[in-house]
């Protein structure tokens, strides 16, 4: 990808932190603390139960407590690593302030932070075996770099266009949290079934990749291959790939991000409308 100018200022680089779990304060109920991080999840449906169950001992809203053993540390991050992650948020804010002004609104933007290993966000620990997060109580997205190798080794989906297509899926939970998405669907899922409430939130992360194929239709800074490394990305953290590599089969009533046709259909549909109107699988 190709992108100009040096990149947003919503960034903070964490990486050189390191701490424990946050323990102190209130809080919303069970299911509201697990949905802020699950809904927003990038989705490694590998890892799914152990985020779960760690997120269930950890706060989540932003009240009290603090991180245990916060310690300030030199920055773990690779200076073109971060060049290119504020370049991309850049370009996301470009887009999607534009989108917003044609439709009559202010786009606020999101604040990106890349952290290593353990970190604090508004929903809680911030842990990278979770993936990268969109947090909607402090609107920011939590990234542990080392993520886009793993993205490269483990799920065989090399590039930068692979790895900008997570940050644009994160930057599309943020959209949804604008729009009241998020909270429309935790209303939902609050009188769903477990199953029912599954398949919202399949809806809920293809919507952020069809935002994310609106934004890279949008950006300019497409070049020859980035949608072939999109798409092999998108296929790459299906539910139904991932749990073929975790589990040994797929039960299709788990899902919680959608198949692999489903997330690169999304993704597709999005570079190819370049409309937000067109990414109406979120209801």
């Amino acid at each position: 990808m190709r992108f100009d100018g040096p990149g947003s200022s919503n960034f903070e680089d964490r990486t050189g932190q390191s701490g424990g779990m946050s323990l102190g304060g209130g809080g919303a109920g069970l299911f509201g603390l697990l949905f802020q991080i699950v809904a927003s999840k990038f989705g490694i449906v590998g890892i799914l139960i152990l985020a779960l169950g760690y997120c269930a001992l950890t706060q989540m809203g932003g009240g009290g407590g603090g991180v245990v053993g916060q310690k300030e540390g030199p920055s773990k991050l690779d200076p073109a690593t971060g060049q290119f992650m504020t370049q991309v948020l850049g370009s996301t804010e470009k887009v999607w302030s534009d989108l917003f002004r044609q439709a009559g609104g202010q786009y606020k933007p999101t604040t990106l932070v890349a952290y290593s290993n353990l970190n604090q966000s508004g929903c809680g620990a911030a842990q990278a075996a979770m993936g990268p997060f969109y947090c909607p109580t402090d609107k920011r997205i939590y990234i542990d770099p080392q993520f886009f190798d793993e993205l490269s080794r483990r799920f065989q989906a090399p590039g930068d266009a692979a790895a900008a297509y997570v940050i644009a899926h994160e930057v599309g939970h943020h959209i949804q949290n604008l729009e009241g998405t998020l909270d429309r669907v935790r209303s939902a899922q609050a009188s769903s079934s477990e199953v029912a409430g599954n398949q919202i939130q399949v809806g809920v992360e293809l919507q952020a990749d069809c935002y994310a194929g609106v934004w890279a239709a949008k950006s300019g800074a497409l070049e020859a291959g980035d949608i072939e490394e999109g798409m092999r990305a998108a296929e790459a953290i299906g539910d139904d790939t991932l749990q073929k590599q975790t589990q040994g089969r797929v039960v299709p009533e788990s899902f919680t991000h959608g198949s692999s046709a489903q997330r690169m259909e999304a993704l597709q549909r999005g570079l190819k409308s370049g409309n937000p109107a067109a990414c109406n699988y979120a209801r």
